[in-house]
């Protein structure tokens, strides 16, 4: 496993990542309709790779081979109550690649960019009800912090419980 930045033509397998992963991780908390409705092609516009801006979203990828089997969005916090806080935008793993090492080692590298912008605490949001997350997260040190929110994403509405950790 590579673990590098993403870069601009990364923008369609990270978007089939994120997709398969949505597909896989979010039924029975999700409409299957909407689920299934979902095409990389919408997605993959919407990634922008080529800035090196530290106050941007940053993504890194796990590449095994050629192919990218996870990717991990970190940047400054987006939460008002969360300044100073890093924030971990997004985490995926294509289905076919979980319980393999290639989420662990996301967080740590999303966790070691966090360090390298300066943060030393850092938060998540995560879909309410995703019990496999919430323990994967918790094996890595993150805790619930008793925020919660309802987000628009990709044209759904989604209950969301935040979580937090020390990265020092």
């Amino acid at each position: 496993m590579i673990l590098r930045s993403a870069e601009p033509e990364d923008a369609m397998a990270v978007a089939r990542v994120h997709v398969r992963s949505w597909q896989a991780a979010y039924r029975g908390l999700m409409p299957d309709a909407y689920l299934d409705r979902l095409q990389p092609e919408d997605r993959a516009p919407r990634y922008d790779f080529s800035h090196v801006d530290p106050k941007k979203p940053h993504t890194t990828v796990a590449v095994e081979g050629t192919e990218i089997c996870g990717f991990v969005t970190v940047s400054p916090s987006r939460d008002v109550d969360m300044k100073g806080f890093g924030e971990m935008c997004a985490l995926y793993v294509d289905p076919d690649r979980w319980r393999q090492g290639f989420g662990t080692a996301l967080v740590q590298a999303g966790c070691e960019r966090l360090m390298e912008c300066g943060f030393r605490n850092a938060h998540l949001w995560l879909l309410t009800g995703n019990l496999r997350a919430a323990r994967f997260y918790a094996r890595n040190r993150w805790i619930r912090d008793g925020a919660q929110r309802v987000e628009s994403m990709w044209g759904a509405l989604l209950e969301e419980e935040r979580f937090r950790r020390r990265l020092a």
